[in-house]
């Protein structure tokens, strides 16, 4: 057999086919990174309005920045087995190392000033395997999309002149998304707890759950406490770091207990949105119970180096296709790498 000869135009061809190829690489990286496109929404820019909100505070992270690492262990009762393979439903015990914040991006922030806070926990499963799930303790997600996301954070930037979100560019942004408006009526009437060990944490967007047949459960998930409510009171206003003690009191008193309680959507219920909530009656399962034992300050303690990606899954558990589950995981990405950069720097310093 003769093989036949490339022309020269061939070989120019397969050269710029082959060089080609990561040349392409590159123009999806800095397309990914928003900088071809610059009028594209980027996790750059969703973490550099986060920090104009919340202030320059390096070493910290951009969004949920004041915390508190905490540790224990999750006892599965095996009830969640029938919906998820994950090892973490099987009946047994996965120890956690967990964080509890409240939002936003100044971890000085008094605890009484800020509504919303949070929950993260990362499940270490005997294969090897984690699940990495961050919660906050709010119903519902305030919009739907991460574009409306990003316009809200820029829509309550403080003004330069009064400190203060600009109203008429709030009330702008409220009338262009009407769906904003249950959530702003939650926070409206909502009274905050007097502590972590009280919040109902939830998943807020949706997941599913893969069974040992391969089938797909739509679900959300809630974190609900043992502990009994208690509204906050004016003495714990005036101590801006009230959280963080009641729960270093409590578990040195003895551990702290939340169920994890899965909710099935039916068919029709929409996994997409994080803004709807699902009907009241839909299915729920007790899925074991979550033991917090210790508590360690964030700088130096187990949490400090750990992204809570909600995209760090098991097998068994996979991404719905609610947007915003891709956005808060680049996003989450691009904060870990400034802060532990900047950590990097400041620890250089002093040597």
């Amino acid at each position: 057999m003769t093989n036949t000869p490339f022309t020269t135009g061939q070989i120019l061809a397969r050269l710029a086919a082959i060089a080609c190829v990561p040349l392409v690489l590159i123009v999806l990286f800095l397309w990914g990174g928003g900088w071809l496109t610059p009028q594209r929404l980027s996790a750059d820019k969703l973490v550099n309005v986060l920090q104009q909100a919340g202030g320059e505070h390096p070493g910290y992270r951009r969004n949920h920045a004041k915390g508190l690492c905490v540790t224990g262990s999750f006892i599965s009762n095996g009830n969640a087995s029938t919906l998820s393979r994950a090892q973490v439903f099987a009946a047994g015990e996965t120890p956690v190392i967990g964080r509890f914040a409240i939002a936003g991006g100044n971890p000085a922030a008094p605890d009484y000033a800020v509504p919303v806070r949070s929950l993260a926990l990362a499940f270490q499963l005997a294969n090897g395997e984690q699940w990495r799930t961050g919660m906050n303790a709010m119903p519902f997600f305030p919009v739907s999309t991460v574009e409306q996301f990003y316009e809200l954070q820029v829509a309550s930037l403080p003004d330069a002149a009064t400190g203060k979100p600009n109203a008429e560019k709030f009330k702008a942004f409220v009338q262009k998304n009407p769906e904003v408006a249950p959530f702003l009526a939650w926070a409206k009437q909502n009274v905050p707890s007097s502590s972590w060990a009280s919040d109902r944490f939830n998943s807020l967007n949706a997941f599913r759950f893969i069974d040992k047949a391969d089938m797909a459960h739509l679900v959300r998930w809630s974190m609900v406490p043992h502990t009994g409510y208690q509204p906050i009171s004016a003495e714990e206003k005036s101590d801006k770091n009230f959280l963080q003690t009641d729960i270093k009191q409590r578990l040195a008193q003895g551990p702290l207990k939340w169920d994890l309680l899965i909710t099935v959507a039916q068919p029709g219920d929409d996994g997409s949105n994080a803004s709807k909530v699902w009907p009241a009656d839909r299915q729920t399962i007790n899925a074991g119970t979550l033991v917090l034992t210790r508590a360690t300050e964030q700088e130096n303690g187990p949490c400090n180096d750990i992204n809570y990606d909600p995209l760090i899954l098991p097998d068994g558990i996979a991404a719905s296709d609610d947007p915003l589950l891709n956005a808060r995981s680049a996003a989450y990405a691009k904060s870990y790498n400034a802060r532990t950069r900047e950590q990097s720097t400041q620890a250089g310093a002093h040597l």
